[in-house]
């Protein structure tokens, strides 16, 4: 049976903290951090190094709270789901009647790769809501933008502060806010002409120009990502997009920027990415192992093509 505010409640209970202080975070999350231990119930903290050493602190020794490295868990949207998935799994299998997670996003997401943030917390709606959970995001509003704050309130139905718990009077259903066109932000770098552009270019040729721009800037395994990525989203524009499929790449000082359009709309799946499509088909698979093989993906739809931007190295680029 579930306990708090979860009872009697099918799927998944989620929830945004939006905190001013930290002893406001503290007036949330303890007691429902201690509510979970007390109940029996699976009682876990993701959190960033700062504000995890805060919680950690302000609990009592042996309370019995899981520390997960929230950092290394947030490194990639769909990396994220699919392992929260694995360890809700598993703790279903032992019994749990409710699983209850507190966690935060890494502060840079919150900057120039927070379309696909965004994207994570309204989706995760619908890809943990066959588990008994009750999960808490926290967003440190003296941190966070407030273009960021609106989309945290779209894509959270219930709202907790130290005051009580709401609904969010702005929640949107994921299929609609997915399906919703937004402008990632530009790379400065696509200001520049590409160091390589290409034409309707066969999966080998895209992989071929990778491996010829390199010059040591990304780690051996980061760089093999990039090719399989390039090679799965060249693959897609071919077989699901509407040619001419145009293929451009440019370096810079910290990372390598990918950018693949075509004329058509891209995928019908509003979850195109975070989740591998039911049905395997319109390149649902070869975008969900994109999103697992490189820092930031970022989807445009606009002037008659589809585009997708794909970023190794470091992503969070200043102009």
């Amino acid at each position: 049976m579930r306990t708090g505010a979860g009872a009697g409640h099918e799927g998944y209970y989620h929830e945004a903290v939006p905190y001013r202080s930290d002893e406001e975070l503290l007036a949330v999350v303890l007691p429902f951090l201690l509510g979970g231990v007390s109940a029996g119930e699976p009682t876990v903290v993701a959190l960033g190094e700062r504000t995890a050493t805060l919680v950690r602190a302000a609990l009592p020794a042996g309370s019995g709270v899981t520390f997960l490295p929230g950092g290394d868990l947030y490194a990639r949207p769909a990396v994220a789901i699919r392992s929260y998935q694995r360890m809700l799994a598993g703790y279903l299998a032992e019994g749990a009647r409710q699983i209850r997670i507190v966690g935060e996003v890494p502060p840079a997401a919150l900057g120039v790769t927070w379309d696909w943030w965004a994207r994570y917390e309204s989706a995760i709606n619908h890809a943990y809501d066959s588990f008994p959970l009750w999960s808490m995001c926290a967003y440190d509003t003296r941190i966070t933008p407030s273009a960021v704050l609106r989309d945290v309130l779209r894509t959270h139905p219930r709202v907790v502060t130290a005051d009580g718990r709401r609904p969010s009077e702005t929640y949107t259903e994921p299929k609609a806010y997915l399906s919703e066109e937004r402008s990632p932000v530009p790379d400065p770098l696509q200001r520049t002409p590409p160091l390589v552009e290409l034409v309707d270019p066969s999966p080998t040729q895209a992989r071929q120009a990778i491996h010829q721009v390199d010059s040591g800037l990304l780690p051996t395994d980061e760089l093999e990502d990039l090719v399989v990525a390039v090679s799965e989203v060249v693959t897609n524009a071919l077989r699901h997009g509407r040619p001419p499929v145009r293929f451009r790449l440019w370096v810079g000082a910290d990372r390598v920027v990918v950018a693949v359009s075509d004329e058509g709309g891209g995928p019908t799946d509003p979850f195109a990415g975070l989740l591998p499509t039911a049905d395997g088909g319109a390149g649902g698979l070869g975008l969900w192992i994109t999103y697992q093989s490189c820092n930031h993906v970022a989807l445009h739809r606009g002037q008659g093509a589809f585009t997708l931007r794909l970023t190794a190295g470091n992503p969070h680029f200043t102009d």
